[in-house]
């Protein structure tokens, strides 16, 4: 604890903090909270990573449609 006390005394360790902040992929927050991906179906790196990349273009075919419709 003192540590980290320590280097949030420094104006690099308060950038470095701060920029925990930022959402870096809503995607993920926004696909397992409304249920569309909480657990993976299959198995396997190659696999789930083949289902995340469905999960992805759903979501972003879903913000697509919804530009179009506004």
């Amino acid at each position: 604890m003192d540590r980290m006390r320590r280097r949030l005394q420094t104006k690099a360790g308060k950038a470095v903090y701060a920029a925990r902040k930022y959402v870096v992929e809503p995607c993920s927050g926004r696909s397992s909270k409304r249920g569309d991906f909480d657990n993976s179906w299959l198995r396997g790196i190659r696999k789930i990573r083949g289902e995340w990349a469905l999960v992805c273009l759903t979501h972003n075919l879903l913000r697509l449609h919804a530009g179009q419709q506004a």
